[in-house]
């Protein structure tokens, strides 16, 4: 989808997605120190907002400006910072490195895909994390929502093999409640070498 679809997307009702964190990202950073944080695609930025809270330098990046505007809103009304960044994701490339790249619901074709996961690991600091989460190829059979299109969903053995490099690497299956049922997504987390 490009940029014009998604601020529509974005201009059509209040909020997308939820004004809470997704799921995963609260247990992916607990034990983590609060340091910088970069959020690719963050859409409206509910969880570039979530990571602001908790005392990190968190930044959002996304070409939407329709939701990067949205997410500024909330972020001001509730009194927080947060570094939003107007840029398409596949060109973004900072100076600055970050302690955690959170990559979450990102969906495109498999050689786009692999340019956002060699920039992340580029961006981490030594014993950076990256935490991501995608919609499982599994989920087109077993599962509800989320994009219909086979070569954009994410699997365990690709997804491994876009960590390569990294530590602790975790990459799994892992389901989710909706309020349409049961949802599939492939989870994943590898830290930087120190």
């Amino acid at each position: 989808m490009s940029n014009q679809m998604w601020d529509e997307k974005y201009q059509g009702k209040e909020l997308v997605w939820s004004a809470d964190p997704n799921q995963f990202l609260p247990l992916a950073v607990t034990d983590l120190p609060v340091g910088k944080s970069l959020d690719l695609a963050c859409g409206e930025g509910r969880n570039a907002i979530w990571l602001a809270s908790q005392g990190w330098d968190s930044t959002a990046v996304d070409f939407s400006d329709v939701g990067l505007k949205k997410g500024q809103a909330i972020a001001e009304n509730e009194g927080l910072t947060v570094n939003w960044v107007l840029s398409d994701v596949l060109t973004y490339h900072p100076d600055e490195r970050f302690d955690l790249i959170i990559i979450f619901y990102v969906h495109l074709p498999s050689d786009q895909l692999d340019v956002i996961f060699k920039t992340s690991r580029e961006l981490l600091t030594p014993g950076g994390k990256i935490v991501g989460v995608g919609h499982a190829l599994r989920n087109l059979t077993d599962g509800v929502g989320g994009p219909q299109h086979p070569s954009i969903l994410w699997e365990v053995s690709s997804m491994q093999d876009r960590l390569d490099g990294l530590d602790a690497v975790v990459v799994d299956e892992r389901t989710r409640e909706t309020e349409a049922g049961t949802a599939v997504d492939v989870y994943l987390e590898a830290t930087a070498p120190r």
